[in-house]
């Protein structure tokens, strides 16, 4: 055989056989589409079929309307819900409810799934709702001892429900505190860092106001410790009588009955 035959003949078997992958390729995607349609589980670019599609729609809605009236504003809720493991195209009316009623909606939550006939079964999903809003940042370098002043703090959009319990939102929070240390530009703010200028100072002579149902009586003390607005200091009032008094204001104290 010449070799020109040979190679005549390699290139017919070659095309042969990307013909036959072509047949199988399409055979397959066509009996794939065919028992989707038959099993009326339409599915979308995602790999969702459309009963789970509208399930997960139908929560999207609903956690969005109890998180505006959990008090979110709508500019700051990008609400993510997870495709359960299991199809949800069997479900009928699918009715989402929160399984802790009075929960916070932020950070993951859980929702529950009724659906229509199904009177004793609930499903489950798992959801994101990140709630985004305004967190106290440093403006600029701030040393131990400063007054916190409006034009030392700027404010960063962030995830609220992961703050921590101590961190600064509102400025009128910060403004007239004393840095406790250093703050560097752009960091986060939290009420640690901060304390409230001194009011009274140790040995200070200072009024102390006592006051309960019907009367009120006002004396002189001395104060044993320092304190600012609103901390709780041991007060002198005779030698044999120490008092705990709130500082009210520079120089007096409030004792309340």
């Amino acid at each position: 055989m010449s070799r020109s035959s040979s190679l005549v003949q390699a290139t017919a078997s070659l095309s042969w056989v990307i013909a036959r992958a072509a047949l199988v390729l399409c055979v397959s995607t066509g009996f794939a589409a065919s028992t989707a349609q038959a099993s009326g589980q339409a599915v979308d670019d995602g790999g969702v079929d459309a009963g789970t599609g509208e399930a997960l729609t139908r929560v999207e809605s609903f956690l969005f309307e109890q998180a505006l009236a959990d008090g979110a504003r709508p500019g700051d809720l990008e609400i993510q819900v997870f495709p359960p493991a299991a199809s949800l195209a069997d479900c009928r009316q699918p009715e989402p409810f929160l399984p802790r009623a009075g929960s916070r909606l932020a950070g993951r939550v859980s929702v529950g799934l009724r659906c229509e006939g199904e009177r004793h079964r609930s499903r489950y999903l798992q959801a994101e709702i990140p709630r985004l809003g305004e967190r106290l940042v440093a403006a600029r370098d701030i040393a131990p001892g400063e007054r916190m002043s409006a034009d030392m703090l700027t404010s960063e959009r962030f995830d609220v429900s992961r703050l921590p319990s101590q961190a600064l939102t509102d400025p009128q929070a910060a403004i007239g505190q004393i840095a406790r240390r250093g703050i560097r530009q752009g960091q986060a703010l939290s009420a640690h860092q901060l304390t409230s200028p001194k009011l009274v100072r140790r040995g200070e002579q200072v009024a102390v106001e006592a006051s309960g149902r019907g009367f009120r009586i006002s004396r002189q003390g001395e104060a044993l410790e320092a304190g600012g607005l609103g901390d709780i200091v041991r007060v002198r009032v005779d030698r044999r009588q120490i008092l705990d008094a709130r500082v009210v204001e520079h120089g007096r104290l409030a004792v309340t009955y």
